[in-house]
């Protein structure tokens, strides 16, 4: 496995929309494993692959430690409620939002075996499932925000300043 570079804001990959997997492949393996020990290494609990600059329909989240989706092609199929709650991105260091999401979510996905399942989240696995899911399409957690956090509202929120 190999630590994978994390694009940041600014770079046009994320702001492309992403091809699907026609199958799984060494290579489509490698990559998953390679974002997981990437998204363990920046200590995050969701990684797209155009954040490591592959236009592929691919993510993973892991909000519960040990529990991994990997998500190959992944669709929001369900989706219920409303959750304003804050939000950050490994591709937007030091910034924070609140956004407007689903309170619960079902996904379905192929997993690294090309079997189809689904999953249900609610609350943080759910705000991640379409976090990640967004940036397949080219979207940022910014533009989804009702408001982004000044560095004020860090500092008191997290009790430091940003940068």
């Amino acid at each position: 496995m190999a630590l994978l570079n994390i694009v940041k804001e600014g770079d046009g990959v994320l702001r492309k929309v992403c091809r699907p997997v026609t199958e799984i492949t060494p290579r489509i393996l490698r990559l998953l494993d390679d974002m997981l020990e990437t998204l363990h290494h920046a200590d995050g609990v969701g990684l797209a692959a155009p954040q490591v600059g592959v236009l592929r329909r691919i993510c993973i989240v892991e909000v519960e430690e040990g529990v991994v989706y990997e998500l190959i092609n992944p669709e929001i199929i369900a989706r219920e409620g409303e959750q304003k709650e804050i939000e950050g991105c490994l591709s937007i260091p030091e910034k924070w939002g609140i956004t407007d999401r689903p309170e619960k979510v079902t996904v379905r996905a192929m997993n690294r075996r090309g079997e189809i399942y689904e999953a249900t989240g609610e609350g943080l696995l759910a705000r991640a499932f379409c976090h990640e899911l967004d940036h397949l399409d080219g979207i940022l957690f910014r533009d989804r925000a009702v408001h982004m956090l000044t560095d004020e509202e860090v500092e008191e929120r997290f009790g430091k300043r940003q940068g």
